[in-house]
């Protein structure tokens, strides 16, 4: 039938009887049509495999920035700096802002699907973390990085163009480079704690008082971080931010101190009596 309609030199016209065996026909061969719509069905596994191939194109593009791009534009030329800002970052650039909006979508999505917008219990506590540092991450992206990063890459290109370099390209660049690395650090507690909500969360106590405990503890730490990091305490060059975010290994230790802050103090002592 399909070979037929691929070939046929005029137009073939099928009416509803037609559509109906067809939907017949293939609704009861495709599996993952079956149950498309509730937890455990099609589209959950869909969402969550896209969710997961987003989220690797977001995160491992923000790791190239932060481990990769950042310590080799340091060695660079002026030159090579901004010839690679404006041919290889632009580019990453796109990558990394889609992947970022088609995570948070697909992050949607898959809470909508499960119905776990009541956040209860310890898996309900866990994935709240991990959404509130996820979600924080997102608008990074959106709101702090690209925002200044096309104020850079468009002085670059005037630049290269014979003209003048804007004024405020050296403060977008800093004010990009400190939310990158803040979205660097808040990557690990949020990934262990995406996994951690369904794989292990269920071993802990279910008492909501003590679990409302770690959450406020993740996000007093949290707006400290982001607040820091966006220059509302004493700027971009604070003590926090030099001490955290000037160099990528110790960004990289201070999101393990964050998560091990959380799974010792909050989950294992807090919540489990350690």
């Amino acid at each position: 039938m399909w070979l037929g309609v691929l070939s046929s030199p005029t137009p073939r016209v099928y009416d509803a009887t037609a559509l109906d065996e067809w939907q017949t026909d293939w609704g009861g061969q495709v599996t993952i049509f079956d149950n498309f719509w509730d937890a455990g069905g099609g589209g959950d596994f869909l969402g969550r495999w896209s969710h997961i191939l987003f989220g690797i194109t977001w995160i491992g593009l923000l790791y190239f920035f932060n481990v990769v791009q950042v310590p080799a534009y340091a060695q660079m030329e002026a030159g090579a700096r901004g010839e690679a800002l404006r041919k290889v970052t632009f580019r990453a650039l796109w990558w990394f802002r889609w992947a970022a909006l088609l995570t948070f979508l697909t992050g949607i999505w898959l809470m909508s699907i499960n119905e776990l917008w009541d956040f209860e219990g310890p898996r309900g506590t866990s994935i709240g973390i991990a959404i509130l540092l996820a979600v924080t991450m997102f608008v990074n992206v959106w709101g702090v990085i690209w925002r200044n990063q096309k104020i850079n890459i468009a002085s670059s290109e005037a630049v290269a163009a014979g003209g003048q370099a804007d004024p405020r390209a050296a403060n977008a660049a800093n004010a990009a480079g400190r939310a990158s690395r803040i979205n660097t650090l808040f990557s690990i507690p949020m990934l262990f704690f995406m996994v951690f909500s369904f794989h292990y969360s269920g071993r802990y106590d279910t008492d909501g008082g003590k679990l409302a405990v770690v959450f406020i503890i993740a996000a007093v730490i949290w707006a400290v971080l982001e607040a820091s990091a966006l220059g509302y305490i004493g700027g971009l060059d604070n003590a926090i931010n030099k001490a955290l975010l000037a160099d990528h290994r110790k960004t990289i230790g201070a999101g393990f101190l964050y998560l091990l802050i959380l799974l010792i103090i909050g989950f294992e002592a807090i919540v489990g009596g350690l």
